[in-house]
């Protein structure tokens, strides 16, 4: 099978262990024809992918944000990105969210387009800033959601972290009453990441290759390790899971690679690609 394009999961997925791009994979991208789209697929919000496009040489490739949340691609020489789709979760799941970490220890971002707010710089906010490599605005969240409400906008994301067993508690709280509005799946114990529930990465991906390059599905390579991944993988021509990944994810993949750290993903195009 000829494929097209390549679309891959960032976090779990194409880092190595200091959660950057290696040089082997920065390689290998850039050794393919300029033609060939490499979409970058995360839960993350554009500043944190667009340092990796960057390094990758793909800045005027589409980005599928906050798992489809938000899909954006930037024109040549334009700062402000050309958005194809944005679908929020309500302010009032939001609002939900929030009160009912009032009196625990769990740790609310909520994320709107490429802004990321925090009520505290505590640990987990430092900690996701190291990871992402993004600065969050500090501000008390009552008002944004109270803007949000007035405006009838929301959250492209809703982040928790915290201890596993409070994180335990909303996410039953989430799937127990707001099934049909989100998903909130755990990236890992401590961290909660909840989405709108009409979006997936497979579904982004699919409005991206059919606006900007008229390739299908079955022409696509893509890669992934986590629950949000699965409906890409099976939605794609061949769908890769690294090595670390989920038994679940790698149980729908038609292959699996290497560990993420071990450039697993830079194994795989360099294996089936040609």
């Amino acid at each position: 099978m000829k494929f097209r394009a390549i679309c891959t999961d960032i976090d779990g997925t194409l880092l190595n262990s200091e959660r950057q791009l290696s040089q082997r994979t920065i390689d290998t991208i850039k050794s393919l024809d300029t033609d060939v789209p490499v979409i970058l697929a995360s839960s993350r919000m554009p500043s944190a992918m667009r340092h990796l496009q960057q390094e990758l040489g793909i800045l005027h490739h589409p980005l599928i944000c906050f798992n489809g949340g938000y899909v954006i691609y930037f024109e040549d020489g334009k700062t402000a990105p050309v958005q194809l789709d944005s679908v929020q979760i309500t302010p009032s799941v939001c609002q939900t969210i929030h009160d009912f970490a009032k009196g625990t220890d769990l740790h609310v971002s909520l994320y709107e387009q490429d802004n990321w707010y925090v009520p505290q710089f505590d640990y987990w906010a430092e900690r996701e800033k190291n990871n992402t490599k993004v600065s969050p605005k500090v501000a008390e969240l009552a008002p944004i959601l109270e803007n949000w409400h007035q405006a009838e906008t929301g959250a492209h994301k809703v982040m928790c972290m915290g201890p596993a067993d409070e994180i335990d508690a909303l996410q039953q709280e989430l799937t127990t009453n707001y099934v049909g509005q989100v998903h909130a799946y755990r990236s890992k114990d401590t961290y909660l990441e909840i989405a709108p529930r009409a979006i997936s990465k497979a579904t982004a991906l699919e409005l991206v290759l059919q606006d900007r390059f008229n390739i299908a599905l079955h022409e696509v390579m893509a890669f992934g390790d986590n629950y949000n991944d699965i409906d890409m993988l099976q939605a794609v021509g061949m769908g890769v899971a690294v090595g670390n990944a989920r038994e679940e994810v790698k149980a729908v993949a038609d292959n699996v690679t290497l560990n993420s750290i071990d450039d697993g993903v830079a194994v795989a195009i360099e294996r089936y690609w040609k």
